[in-house]
């Protein structure tokens, strides 16, 4: 169901709006044409890199890898493998060698949850990071506004939402990729962000950031160094019969 949220809360006055979350994926997804979801660390970087390849993905709300792994068999699809393996996974550098015409299943509790979420709205989703920014604000433009952008964020240990500054610079980045379109405050101030970022050097700025650094420690820099890698890719994965697929600008 629609988030209830009061009008001045709806940015209905602009062409490219903002909002973070599931809160937000559900409140754009019942008002604008296109809704791109961005999770720059990982999801939807993995995405463009596996969509890249020529394969598809299924992006899976996440439910315990039992769970995600159940779904994806049943509907004919690859599972993912954990984070930790040497198989595909939600890491974007697992995915470099992934063969085209593969569908695999993608599940992860911020971006792929929010794109399964936005699925059923009638609002056509587009997977968003910063390596396919530009291809995606043409193809968003090409469909028509209001355009939505959602910044997906993390999650504290608690469930509650982290807003991840990644996710605001990957938004930032297809606002300014949206040249003449009115934007919101919200979408104004991310574009802004991206700027200043991108001044001082993406990969320098995601490295340093809460959720880089995690994943640097963990042993996944080039994950970082994938995600960072600004206009790469000429994709922009748009959901078709329920899997993310190969559109370009």
């Amino acid at each position: 169901m629609p988030v209830d949220a009061r009008p001045e809360h709806r940015q209905r006055e602009y062409g490219v709006r903002l909002e973070w979350g599931l809160e937000g994926a559900e409140l754009l997804a019942a008002e604008c044409a296109v809704v791109v979801v961005v999770d720059v660390l990982s999801f939807c970087t993995s995405v463009d890199v596996a969509v890249g390849r020529g394969a598809a993905v299924l992006p899976q709300r996440y439910a315990g890898p039992g769970a995600a792994e159940a779904q994806a068999r049943s509907l004919g699809v690859q599972p993912a493998g954990p984070r930790s393996g040497t198989g595909p996974s939600l890491r974007p550098s697992s995915l470099v060698g992934l063969p085209a015409g593969t569908q695999l299943g993608l599940p992860s509790p911020n971006g792929a949850t929010l794109c399964a979420t936005v699925a059923g709205s009638g609002a056509v989703l587009i997977a968003g990071c910063l390596r396919n920014a530009s291809a995606t604000a043409a193809a968003a433009l090409a469909v028509g506004g209001p355009i939505g952008l959602v910044p997906a964020g993390e999650r504290w240990p608690g469930g509650t939402l982290r807003v991840a500054v990644e996710d605001a610079l990957g938004a930032g980045a297809i606002a300014a990729a949206l040249p003449g379109a009115e934007c919101s405050p919200e979408a104004e101030l991310a574009a802004a962000q991206f700027a200043t970022a991108h001044a001082r050097g993406l990969a320098t700025v995601l490295a340093a950031t809460g959720s880089g650094r995690e994943l640097v420690a963990d042993g996944y820099g080039a994950d970082v160094t994938l995600a960072a890698a600004l206009d790469t890719s000429a994709v922009a994965p748009r959901l078709v019969d329920g899997l993310l697929r190969a559109g370009t600008a």
